[in-house]
């Protein structure tokens, strides 16, 4: 009977924060919804009228949305490749004994604590401006032609971009699970013969599975939704060549006026995120499983 009033008890006093949680994320859910089905243009204001699935079929028939759907993709892939291969290589580098170890980490951890727009800024100006950037002159230095990074790979641009904010993360979390390895485990496998490329193999890849696994997850539910990086220094251009998903519903909202459109486009992309953040979540709890 305690128990059943403690349980009761416990419910009343989480029941305003879940109410205020879910009026948090169903209020805005509802009406994009509801403005997904009118036809309905900030320059047109008093004129709404219901539209029925039309805002839908335009968007997904538009070839923005094919290209923006792609370059999604291939931005959190790119990403994810960069992330995970480096944050172990990293890992592996900083588990190693060295002077100023705790300085080392706290630099290659610094970058995941900048602002995106802020890091955005520093690559367009400072690293990747064909006349006065870093990568400009280091190339003038071996006689090289100045790249314009920017405007001739606009989406390996902002997979950099991207990939440097979150390679410290990546970093910490497969760190963290690099460091509780048993070192008797390594011990033996030497004993036994094997070299480096055996012990990353068999015993450290395998221990970090688990870790590798929730970097991706996070990441790619982060990644899916990037915005900062492309509208500081693309633009999503040239053409919709670094446009992902999130920016064309940004663009056709606040550059269109089009919030119908822009309505079924977010709708569209939560649907999308659900699916992959499904089949990720399956694959994780398969994984701590094992």
């Amino acid at each position: 009977m305690a128990t059943t009033h403690t349980h009761s008890s416990a419910r009343l006093m989480m029941a305003p924060s879940v109410l205020l949680l879910l009026a948090w994320m169903i209020i805005p859910l509802s009406m994009t919804i509801y403005f997904s089905f009118l036809r309905y243009n900030l320059l047109m204001p008093g004129m709404e009228e219901f539209a029925g699935v039309m805002n839908y079929t335009f968007f997904l028939s538009d070839p923005a949305f094919f290209a923006a759907l792609t370059n999604t993709l291939l931005l959190v892939g790119g990403v994810l490749l960069i992330t995970v291969v480096g944050g172990i290589a990293f890992a592996l580098l900083l588990d190693q004994p060295m002077f100023g170890q705790g300085i080392v980490r706290i630099l290659v951890i610094a970058p995941f604590f900048i602002m995106p727009t802020v890091s955005a800024l520093v690559w367009k100006n400072m690293l990747m401006n064909p006349v006065n950037g870093l990568f400009a002159w280091i190339a003038k230095l071996f006689g090289l032609q100045p790249i314009d990074w920017l405007a001739n790979y606009p989406l390996l641009s902002i997979i950099l971009i991207v990939a440097w904010q979150w390679l410290p993360f990546a970093t910490l979390i497969l760190l963290t699970a690099l460091q509780s390895l048993d070192e008797e485990q390594k011990e033996a496998a030497e004993m036994d013969g094997a070299g480096a490329i055996s012990k990353l193999l068999y015993i450290i890849l395998p221990h970090m599975a688990r870790a590798i696994t929730v970097v991706i997850l996070i990441e790619t539910i982060f990644l899916l939704s990037v915005f900062a990086e492309i509208l500081v220094t693309t633009n999503g251009g040239p053409g919709y060549q670094s446009t992902n998903i999130t920016y064309l519903v940004y663009a056709q909202a606040l550059l269109q006026f089009d919030i119908g459109g822009a309505s079924a486009g977010g709708i569209v992309a939560v649907v999308l995120a659900n699916i992959v953040a499904f089949f990720l979540i399956r694959l994780i709890g398969k994984n701590l499983e094992s």
